[in-house]
């Protein structure tokens, strides 16, 4: 049998053979570890902006004696152009100038990722994401107060994170077949929010030397693991010459089998099309839920510390630090919602009803935090935490399974060089929502808070309506399935009594 990226992608230099009955379990284990280090960096750099974002734009925290005085007295003035009258505004246009150029760059990224090789465009993608995001950073230094310095480079930035997800999850999904796809890649999609947290607390806890050490050392860390990725990341069984075939792994073959395909097919080499990919059962809506549901969690990504730091909690507002690390609290829930979806779609196999089940529970969580999330820290903890249970547990699960699944779809013949133009489709179509949700959320909240929540709520409920067709197709085939099985059961019951 032909191997299907061979032509395309290499050994990496700097990973050793692995051998005997335990090597597939050891490229897979292998495999997962780097995936995940390298789309932490990506969430870890992307996090930044949000931290810095008080720093840059110190507004008034009005309803306090304290807020009046901090504003006076702070050192803190901070960084023009940012800190005008229309600060947050311009912040919103470079958060949406970022996830345009991002959502734009997906759809190509998945049409190389499918073409080329994985590692190649993995590594690229990191340290060019790297070089950019330190020079946004280097402005702090070279003491640039120019708005337009911030766009550009923060927009070349959107455009080379756009290479990490498609390639990840093809990656991902060239090593491991459908059987607990949902819970592997829930617990493997943790990455998200690692990643958010610890680009919240490095960012955090280097605002005390300058907010340009928050661009710069997380930006060192991602290049060294883009380093990392190019010698060690096997992207594919057959590029490690490992042969699947009744679970056993036999090294010494020179075929492979795809790993995600039914057996008995064959493997068509030629990419799938770009309209061809957006036919396929399920994407569209799929697609279309996730623009809604990125709307809902880039607004907390991006905005959750801002909101946090000019909030009072307990008639007390916190220090930009503060607010940064606790933000972290929405991501740790991200991690809990994550595995749950996964587990749940395994268990019940329906992927629609479990995301749209998320995302309807998702609008009494976000009117409870915004309504009583700022009585006590306690509540706001307990709040954030199960609000960022059910905003990123169906943005989990789409970006992975749902991905995996519909890029080893069964109209696709067997074709598995489609898993990374149907992630970038997907995702693609997501970060647009994750463009406007920010953008809007910069000029809705200059008016109000409340209205920006309820925007958020509008959103989670349009994702869910937006798979009723899925839903109602899972619940006719458990329907067909469980009358099936009764019809089954009293056929042989009526057997064994005559």
């Amino acid at each position: 049998m032909a191997r299907s990226h061979e032509t395309t992608s290499r050994k990496p230099p700097g990973l050793r053979l692995f051998k005997g009955a335990k090597a597939l379990r050891n490229y897979q284990t292998f495999v997962l570890v780097l995936t995940f280090l390298a789309y932490t960096c990506f969430h870890m750099t992307r996090k930044i902006t949000s931290i810095v974002k008080s720093e840059l734009d110190p507004q008034t925290k009005v309803g306090s004696a304290w807020g009046r005085l901090h504003t006076r007295n702070s050192l803190n003035i901070g960084w023009s152009p940012f800190n005008t009258a229309d600060g947050s505004t311009l912040l919103g246009e470079i958060d949406v100038a970022f996830l345009a150029v991002y959502s734009l760059g997906m759809f190509f990224a998945g049409h190389l990722g499918d073409r080329m090789d994985l590692r190649i465009v993995l590594t690229i993608g990191m340290i060019s994401t790297a070089i950019f995001t330190a020079l946004f950073g280097a402005g702090y230094w070279l003491n640039i107060h120019n708005f337009y310095y911030f766009l550009v480079f923060q927009m070349i930035a959107g455009l080379f994170q756009s290479s990490g997800w498609p390639s990840v999850v093809a990656v991902v999904g060239n090593w491991f077949g459908k059987s607990k796809r949902g819970l592997i890649m829930g617990i493997w999609n943790a990455h998200t929010s690692i990643g958010n947290i610890s680009g919240s607390l490095l960012a955090a806890s280097l605002l005390k030397f300058g907010w340009g050490w928050s661009f710069a050392i997380p930006s060192i860390i991602m290049a060294l693991a883009g380093l990392v990725v190019f010698f060690f990341l096997p992207v594919s069984p057959d590029v490690m010459e490992i042969d699947i075939d009744d679970g056993e792994v036999n090294s010494d073959k020179d075929t492979a089998k795809e790993p995600l395909l039914e057996p008995g097919q064959e493997v068509k080499h030629k990419a799938i099309g770009f309209l061809e990919a957006w036919r396929i059962p399920g994407v569209a809506p799929f697609a279309l839920c996730l623009f809604f549901s990125k709307l809902v969690a880039y607004t907390f990504l991006y905005w959750l510390p801002f909101y946090i730091s000019h909030t009072p909690i307990g008639n007390e507002y916190l220090s930009d630090a503060m607010a940064g690390s606790l933000s972290t609290v929405f991501d740790v829930g991200g991690v809990l919602g994550g595995v749950l979806a996964g587990h749940i779609s395994d268990r019940l196999n329906a992927r629609a009803i479990t995301a749209a089940s998320f995302m309807y529970c998702a609008i009494p969580a976000l009117f409870l935090y915004r309504t009583y999330g700022s009585m006590s820290m306690m509540s706001n903890i307990c709040l954030m935490f199960i609000t960022g249970m059910f905003v990123n547990g169906p943005y989990a699960l789409i970006t992975t399974a749902v991905s995996a699944d519909l890029g080893t779809h069964s109209s696709l013949n067997g074709n598995s060089r489609a898993l990374a133009t149907v992630t970038a489709i997907i995702d693609g179509t997501g970060s647009v929502g994750a463009a406007i949700g920010p953008l809007l959320t910069g000029y809705i909240s200059t008016e109000s808070w409340s209205a920006v929540f309820t925007m958020l709520m509008a959103a989670a409920l349009l994702a869910g309506l937006l798979l009723t067709h899925l839903v109602c197709a899972e619940l006719r085939g458990k329907l067909s399935s469980n009358v099936s099985k009764v019809v089954a059961n009293a056929q042989t019951t009526c057997s064994d009594q005559v």
